[in-house]
């Protein structure tokens, strides 16, 4: 709310000014036909007023200092009202701080109708049995990836989780199904990825950048790796929006190396002992938050979106060696969102998301699939998929349920409720879009019928995760909201963390991972 204050009230300065110098020309302009039109005496041959130079001159300086007056007012009034808007979102941040922060995520059981089994939970992101048991040489199969948590929001970025047995009851501060936790050196907004028996976050802030590693079993710190002296790396750092900072991107990991970007353009891949294998910088990020779209990975590329101010592109680079493979320029705005992976059966689509388009790619090559006009505004929620449809949204825009293919076809839209920074999830059957002011709201997938809205109470930036037929959503304070992912809103309860989160948590082998503001928490049971 506090967002859409201010860029209301950017928009009303200049909208105002714009009016403004409008109005004083529309004024000028009539003030001088008037006179134009204005019959006047003719002057008697040979005759000139003594005063008729001096009043032109007078008449010039009136317009000049007359104009000069409107712009410093205007100037005057924006600065006045600029000082008041900070002092208000200051207020609200300090408000927001105090109350605690902590964020959500997904993960549980689907009721009975709904509930999957591995090869299910597959089909319901779009990947076949077939693709599960391909072996790939260089890479991870299918199985490894889902048994996993290699990306923001678990495997393919898309929020589901084909795992079963996760908690949903702990309180942070009694202990209660608290395995450990531990403090994490510098701040970031990235998610926790999980391959194995590691735990990969990246932390920043103005003049440091890091990688961390700890044991999933104990959560002690394996490892700590400096990203710095890199080629090309902006002497100064970028500014950011506090809500972004300078590692909000979530890494990546494809079980031989971890891959990690930065707020100024630093991508790097370390090995799983923290040394870096190879690192490049992609150029200062142009955007007026700090970059945030999180990696993911195709097999053995890299895939990066960076939808920069002049400069938006989707890349690939090679996971052994970094280099570029492919990049295909978009001709969209600058984006905050993050790429989703899923095989629709027939292939397997990077699908990404930025104003005005829903365009998927060739994971393998770039070339362009299809695309479908449906979005508007600065884009932050991820789109989510299931059963060959893809939900996109956007704050100021509206929710869009697209049936993809060559030719996409718009199955349902809405415009009640918009999310500008959580990104929704999707089963065959529903779709569950959280907004960050706190509401829930479940969907029929395929033709928009409202089920149910839920209002939590407290913002929400975290991702919801799906898995075991429940659904994960916490909130900036830090409570899991639990809840069946049916049509009726069923609570299987909520758990306090014991300090803010603004993280989507990861799933792992009954475990769920938790970045908290400062410390990094192993939920089990």
């Amino acid at each position: 709310m506090v967002r859409k204050a201010f860029f209301t009230n950017q928009w009303q300065i200049r909208t105002g000014g714009y009016l403004l110098l409008f109005c004083v020309l529309i004024v000028v302009i009539c003030l001088k036909t008037v006179e134009l039109l204005s019959a006047k005496m003719p002057l008697v041959p040979g005759e000139s007023p003594a005063s008729f130079w001096d009043s032109r001159k007078i008449n010039r300086s009136w317009v000049a200092y007359s104009g000069l007056t409107l712009v410093l007012v205007s100037l005057i009034f924006a600065f006045l009202t600029h000082n008041d808007l900070g002092s208000t979102l200051q207020r609200s941040a300090n408000t927001g701080t105090d109350a605690g922060s902590t964020q959500p995520q997904a993960t549980n059981n689907l009721p009975k109708a709904d509930s999957l089994a591995v090869s299910d939970s597959a089909a319901l992101n779009g990947q076949d049995s077939s693709a599960l048991a391909q072996s790939m040489d260089g890479f991870p199969t299918q199985q490894e990836i889902n048994a996993n948590s290699p990306a923001f929001r678990g495997p393919g970025s898309n929020g589901v989780v084909f795992q079963r047995g996760f908690p949903t009851s702990w309180n942070g501060s009694s202990g209660k199904n608290i395995k450990w936790k531990t403090a994490i050196p510098l701040p970031g907004y990235n998610s926790p990825v999980v391959w194995n028996d590691k735990i990969f976050l990246s932390g920043a802030n103005a003049t440091k950048r890091e990688v961390y590693c700890f044991d999933r079993t104990t959560g002690k710190k394996l490892w700590s790796t400096p990203i710095e002296k890199i080629p090309g790396s902006p002497a100064t750092a970028p500014k950011v929006n506090g809500e972004t900072g300078f590692a909000a991107p979530t890494l990546t990991t494809d079980g031989r190396r971890v891959y990690a970007i930065f707020a100024n353009g630093d991508l790097v891949a370390l090995d799983f002992e923290g040394k870096p294998v190879w690192t490049k910088n992609l150029g200062l990020p142009k955007n007026h938050y700090g970059h945030s779209s999180s990696l993911v990975m195709y097999r053995d590329l890299l895939l990066v979106q960076y939808d920069q101010s002049g400069n938006t592109s989707v890349m690939a680079f090679a996971a052994k060696t970094g280099e570029q493979v492919w990049k295909t320029s978009r001709d969209v705005k600058i984006s905050w969102s993050s790429p989703i992976i899923v095989n629709t059966g027939k292939q397997t689509e990077a699908m990404l998301v930025a104003e005005p388009y829903v365009i998927s790619y060739n994971p393998a090559t770039g070339k362009e699939l299809w695309r479908f006009n449906c979005i508007s505004g600065e884009v932050g929620p991820s789109l989510a998929y299931a059963d060959g449809v893809v939900f996109s949204v956007n704050d100021y825009a509206k929710l869009a349920a697209v049936k993809i293919g060559p030719t996409p076809e718009l199955l349902w839209e809405n415009d009640e409720y918009l999310s500008d920074i959580p990104s929704p999830v999707a089963t065959a059957k529903y779709l569950f879009l959280p907004t960050s002011y706190g509401m829930m709201v479940c969907y029929d997938a395929k033709n928009g019928t409202k089920y149910w809205e839920k209002d939590f109470g407290t913002p929400t930036y975290a991702s919801p995760m799906v898995a075991d037929g429940n659904i994960y959503q916490m909130d900036k304070k830090g409570v899991m909201h639990i809840f069946k992912a049916d049509k009726t809103y069923t609570s299987v309860g909520d758990s306090p963390l014991g300090e803010g989160s603004v993280c989507t948590p990861a799933f792992v082998g009954g475990n769920i991972i938790i970045r908290g503001d400062k410390n990094l928490y192993c939920i089990g049971k």
